[in-house]
């Protein structure tokens, strides 16, 4: 096995079946909790949400879960190995998206937030790094181990780590967490404007401050940093960064609906993000 990629809770390895052929491309995720993670009730709960999610809600842009063992050490889940890079080291790679590209690849992720919301659940850690896009622009939204069921509350100190923090809507910056689709959407908006303006609407020297900036403070009008950008989709961001929820669009679906028009509109455009 490869070990190609880890986070704060996990070793992911590149792995193929015993009794495969070694002289072929390992075509299987392993995803392994850390030893010091082995035991811990926060992190165990993290990688069992993961695998109940991806059985629950099959979708092309939701990575699957093929196989899982949460219950005693190892804890592991199994993944189809994804092709690509995540759209953070997109971002910034000096040749950026362009606008109908960008649209493209969110609109898979609004497909894949659809596909849970439909179930019952929201995604709860929507960033660039968790949107893996394939050579081809598919795109996966992955790590789906801070998903809720709608209405379910969580305190923030059962989370062995937070979602990160630049991506988080307001209203779950707090000591207890409502979980609420249009907190993906948030997020999702951010991710848009960080695509467009580069850099993040909301900035802090510490997560204290980048918090009360998310709460608190009004995001910069995009147009004026990347004036190239179409009023329309401009205006749809702004939309998704309200402080009030129930300014946003109130499903993925809505989302959806707006993100289509919109790439009819800048279709063919070469226009940067």
């Amino acid at each position: 096995m490869e070990l190609p990629g880890e986070g704060s809770l996990g070793l992911v390895y590149r792995a193929r079946p015993e009794t495969a052929d070694p002289h072929r491309p390992a075509t299987y995720a392993l995803k392994l909790l850390r030893p010091e993670w082995q035991d811990e009730p926060a992190a165990i709960r993290v990688l069992a949400r993961e695998a109940l999610v991806g059985r629950q809600a099959p979708h092309p842009n939701l990575v699957p879960i093929l196989a899982s063992s949460v219950g005693h050490p190892p804890r592991y889940l199994v993944m189809p190995w994804l092709e690509g890079a995540t759209l953070d080291k997109r971002l910034h790679d000096p040749a950026q998206l362009g606008l109908s590209e960008l649209l493209w690849i969110t609109r898979q992720v609004t497909a894949g937030l659809d596909a849970l919301h439909r179930r019952g659940w929201t995604h709860g850690d929507v960033k660039p790094g968790n949107v893996m896009i394939s050579p081809r622009g598919h795109a996966t939204l992955i790590d789906a181990g801070f998903a809720e069921r709608g209405g379910e509350i969580t305190a923030a100190v059962d989370r062995p780590v937070m979602g990160t923090c630049a991506y988080m809507a307001p209203e779950l910056l707090a000591s207890r967490l409502r979980a609420d689709i249009r907190s993906d959407l948030y997020s999702l908006g951010v991710m848009m404007f960080e695509a467009i303006a580069g850099r993040l609407p909301f900035l802090g020297s510490t997560p204290a401050e980048l918090a009360t900036a998310h709460r608190t403070a009004a995001p910069p009008r995009l147009r004026r940093i990347a004036p190239h950008t179409p009023r329309a989709l401009s205006e749809l961001i702004h939309r998704l960064l309200a402080k009030d929820p129930l300014r946003r669009p109130a499903t993925p679906a809505e989302l959806r609906d707006w993100l289509i028009r919109l790439e009819i509109a800048t279709f063919g455009s070469d226009a940067v993000a």
